[in-house]
């Protein structure tokens, strides 16, 4: 695979990662990470691997009504199958009888190719402002 398809292909994972919690596509989700992936969201915690942070997620956000978006990745090939990305992030939640919650920031990631797929290796989201409405 040439390089531009590795960045492109990375680009349409993370598409995916957005598209999938806001449409609620758990399983679908689920298979954009590693199994062993690392996630640290700050003050809302951390996580070790891949079900946990499925289960946890799905849990906070099934009644809600979310809008993601990523823009203006850098992506970087470290090696044959691993990559660094970060990505500027906006996002949205409404949920029933709380608040509208907007935050912005980035997500910084790896990357790794499993099974001749890319997929989330690790994974951290730093806020720069969250505004409650």
């Amino acid at each position: 695979m040439a390089v531009g398809d590795d960045l492109e292909a990375i680009r349409v994972l993370k598409a995916r990662y957005f598209r999938f919690v806001d449409t609620k596509q758990w399983d679908e989700w689920r298979a954009l990470f590693t199994d062993d992936v690392a996630v640290d969201l700050g003050e809302t915690g951390t996580f070790d691997d891949a079900d946990t942070f499925v289960a946890f997620v799905r849990q906070a956000l099934e009644a809600a009504t979310t809008v993601h978006h990523g823009h203006m990745p850098e992506i970087e090939l470290t090696g044959a199958d691993e990559a660094t990305g970060v990505w500027a992030m906006a996002d949205i939640v409404l949920r029933p009888g709380a608040p509208r919650v907007m935050g912005y920031g980035h997500y910084h990631e790896t990357y790794r190719r499993v099974d001749g797929q890319w997929r989330i290796a690790s994974m951290r989201l730093t806020r720069l402002l969250v505004d409650v409405q």
